[in-house]
């Protein structure tokens, strides 16, 4: 039973992680938009600190309920699809750390990337979850 609430737990956060994973890129193409207007810059780049602060905060208890997991119940111990699944979630968390980057560069307001860049990279975390689930869900090694 412990096995399945953690599983619950895991899958519950990992989807809100990644809810945040998809929005903040979606500020920063707002903000690189609005780099000349201060009153929405200035908005906009609150709303990504708040929003990155609650990524991190949720990021945590998804990898401790999936290693607590993969430890305990020995979840696709020595089994390749798992090493591969954890493959991608170290570029997530890479992911992730760039997002500080980026976000730091905005505070600073050295952004040099326009929208339409941030556009595709909104678009890494897509691919990193689809790599992630089809590991999961077809073990096909």
């Amino acid at each position: 039973m412990l096995y399945l609430w953690l599983k619950i737990i895991h899958i519950i956060f990992v989807i809100s992680w990644f809810a945040g994973l998809f929005y903040l890129p979606r500020i920063f193409v707002n903000l690189a938009q609005n780099q000349q207007n201060p009153i929405i810059y200035d908005y906009l780049l609150g709303m990504s600190k708040r929003l990155l602060r609650f990524m991190t905060i949720i990021a945590i208890p998804a990898i401790i309920t999936g290693l607590w997991m993969m430890i305990q119940f020995k979840i696709g111990a020595g089994m390749g699809w798992l090493h591969a699944k954890l493959c991608f979630v170290f570029f997530i968390l890479l992911y992730h750390a760039s997002c500080f980057k980026i976000h730091r560069q905005f505070e600073q307001r050295s952004n040099q990337k326009t929208h339409i860049f941030f556009r595709w990279y909104n678009e890494i975390p897509l691919f990193l979850l689809l790599g992630v689930v089809a590991f999961v869900i077809l073990k096909p090694f």
